[in-house]
């Protein structure tokens, strides 16, 4: 990509076009010749045959529609086209593939299935409706790579892969795809929400052993319907979702059509300021989420992780599941009922600084009661650790060139350690390619350094304005950077700031105090 000019408010960057929905159920009643994707794909042979060898046709929202083969690379190819047709007429930027198990509001086919020993297997497993067919395909319909019953579990996989593929040859920038269905090596081509939940207390608790399970499977871009989707919410309920929503890996609020409003906007003066406050969080802490996102793509690692991954000869943390990690420092400590101004978090042995203030606390390994009025989700770095944040927006589109702010937890012994990732945020395969800045931030005997292990013109755009040090033992007399003499304050509760720093990211420096 060609440099990116510094951002500056005055100029707002465009906004990003919207993400398009897709179900695979392709509408077969439309009149012949009226209707490219049904007539082209019959042409072309691409949907999923029944039994006998005909189209088999099912019904989801538009209708009775058949159903594409993605395991066909006739389909791919098909599927490209539509994805290319409907973007010359609204351009998009992503694709959410819904309806993808697949899902069917009839049971087999129009014609039901016939009674082979894959529709009607000797051994069924508990499944919704007690039958193979209930409310998805046969499976003895006919796949180019083999019947349905085979490759039934990687519908959502197969399409997730043919689309990511198209958007790629589209747009020639990264894909965005969030799928309903996944299976394994999923995390490789798309993200994935929840599911159709509800607006209940227990499934805001439960979507955090949701996030966890998808991120220790390796499809680490996962969140809930933050709000719920079914039923209405309350004001209380959707401001402390959104609270824990902006945490998830993938953050979005979403509700079914015949429900109340859930947006900000919909609530209290009072609702929106705490979930406007939250959002804009999430969009500082955008450096530190976008580089753990690349070492779980370099690495295999999760954004989203428990505490037992970090903490496992502690095995308090083994049952720990209100509360998770984002990387290795920082604790996200939700509110998961309903009327409470104070929530009960678990903190392995050590010592932990509250992100917004800086004040410390050590445990021995012990629950720990904090105040959360609902204007707060409680948030703890962890001991050596350095949180790049980037000053906030309106929308992350124009966040990502702000300044940014380091935040450096230090250890009894003075020390702390964090990396950062940065790159265009578009060109597909930067890392790979070597088109990517990686830079080291460490602590130790009153120092800190920065050090550039990969340079890349990316970094020359971004300055590093402020530096918060947490666990300054005593006040510094003097504080220099790059040699040179430097202002800063210094709070009673040990945390030493040191502000106007215009270091540019591309450049090493050093700050050190005495």
């Amino acid at each position: 990509g060609h440099p990116r000019p510094k951002m500056h408010l005055t100029e707002p960057r465009p906004p990003p076009a919207p993400v398009q929905q897709g179900d695979p159920g392709i509408s077969s009643t439309q009149p012949p010749g009226s209707y490219w994707p049904f007539d082209e794909g019959l042409k072309r042979g691409v949907f999923i045959n029944d039994s006998d060898g005909n189209t088999l046709i099912g019904k989801v929202w538009p209708g009775l529609t058949a159903f594409p083969d993605f395991s066909s690379p006739d389909t791919q190819e098909w599927w490209f086209n539509n994805l290319q047709r409907f973007y010359s007429q609204v351009p998009f930027n992503g694709v959410w593939i819904d309806m993808n198990e697949p899902s069917n509001f009839l049971d087999g086919s129009l014609k039901g299935c016939a009674e082979t020993d894959l529709d009607s297997p000797p051994y069924t497993p508990g499944v919704l409706g007690g039958t193979l067919r209930s409310k998805t395909l046969c499976a003895s319909a006919l796949q180019k790579s083999s019947s349905h019953y085979n490759i039934h579990s990687m519908y959502g996989l197969m399409e997730a892969k043919a689309t990511s593929s198209a958007l790629k040859r589209i747009l020639g920038k990264r894909p965005f795809v969030i799928s309903r269905s996944t299976f394994p090596s999923q995390g490789l081509y798309s993200g994935h929400w929840l599911g159709d939940n509800r607006s209940q207390w227990k499934d805001l608790y439960t979507s955090i052993a949701g996030m966890l399970t998808f991120n220790l499977l390796g499809i680490p871009l996962v969140g809930a319907d933050i709000c719920g989707f079914g039923g209405d919410t309350t004001e209380e309920l959707c401001v402390r979702w959104t609270q824990l929503g902006a945490f998830y890996p993938f953050t979005r609020n979403h509700n079914s059509m015949d429900q109340k409003a859930q947006d900000p906007t919909a609530f209290s003066p009072v609702a929106r300021t705490a979930m406007k406050e939250v959002l804009l969080l999430r969009y500082s802490l955008f450096p530190f989420l976008y580089t753990l996102f690349h070492h779980a793509h370099a690495n295999g690692h999760t954004v989203a992780r428990p505490l037992l991954f970090e903490f496992p000869t502690d095995e308090q943390t083994y049952s720990v599941d209100k509360q998770f990690l984002l990387g290795r420092g920082l604790l996200v400590t939700p509110v998961l009922e309903a009327g409470v101004t104070s929530v009960e978090g678990y903190f392995p042995k050590g010592l932990w600084y509250d992100f917004y203030t800086g004040d410390s606390l050590v445990s021995s390994g012990e629950k720990i009661q904090l105040k959360a009025p609902l204007d707060k989700i409680n948030l703890h770095m962890r001991e050596e650790t350095i949180i790049p944040l980037q000053r906030p927006n309106t929308t992350l589109w124009v966040s990502s060139g702000q300044p940014l702010h380091l935040v450096c937890a230090l250890s009894r012994g003075g020390l702390a350690e964090g990396r950062l990732y940065w790159d265009d945020g578009e060109t597909v395969d930067t890392y790979e390619n070597d088109q990517y800045a990686y830079i080291r931030f460490r602590v130790e005997q009153n120092m800190m350094t920065s050090e550039v292990l990969h340079s890349h013109v990316e970094a020359t755009y971004i300055t590093v304005e402020t530096v918060s040090f947490y666990g300054v033992k005593t006040e510094p007399v003097k504080v220099t950077v790059n040699s040179q003499e430097a202002t800063f304050s210094y709070r009673t509760n040990q945390v030493l700031t040191v502000i106007d720093l215009g270091l540019n990211l591309s450049q090493n420096f050093t700050i050190s105090w005495k």
